[in-house]
């Protein structure tokens, strides 16, 4: 089993930025890739950005380039996303998720560990 723990969400403004962190506990090294996803009300839950654990390739979704990125730390088996120039839009619990499986690492059925989420609120 992997345990995922998320911190870091909030109520901001748009145009501020915000820093998410997940960290990993348990059976770590069988970890592929680990992910961050979102959620909005009324909305199926979709990848932002991921990265594999050993060589850190980042994957980063249409809608976010340019302001979310996503880092690891392995000593610390933590994941993070900074998220610069929050938009309304992005107002959503996010999700931290792990995979020991390789391939594409924005599919949601590709994940099989789950965090309980952080709710991410930006106001205009």
């Amino acid at each position: 089993q992997v345990q995922l723990a998320e911190s870091g969400g909030g109520l901001v403004q748009a145009g501020d930025s915000l820093r998410l962190s997940c960290a990993a506990s348990g059976r770590t090294f069988i970890r592929y890739a680990m992910a961050w996803f979102r959620q909005a009300p009324g909305k199926e839950r979709e990848f932002v950005a991921g990265i594999t654990w050993t060589y850190g390739s980042t994957v980063h979704a249409d809608s976010v380039k340019g302001r979310f990125t996503i880092s690891r730390d392995n000593a610390k088996n933590s994941v993070y996303l900074q998220m610069n120039s929050l938009k309304p839009e992005d107002t959503a619990v996010y999700y931290c998720a792990s995979t020991g499986v390789r391939g594409d690492l924005r599919p949601t059925a590709n994940y099989n560990y789950w965090g309980q989420g952080t709710q991410v609120t930006v106001s205009s």
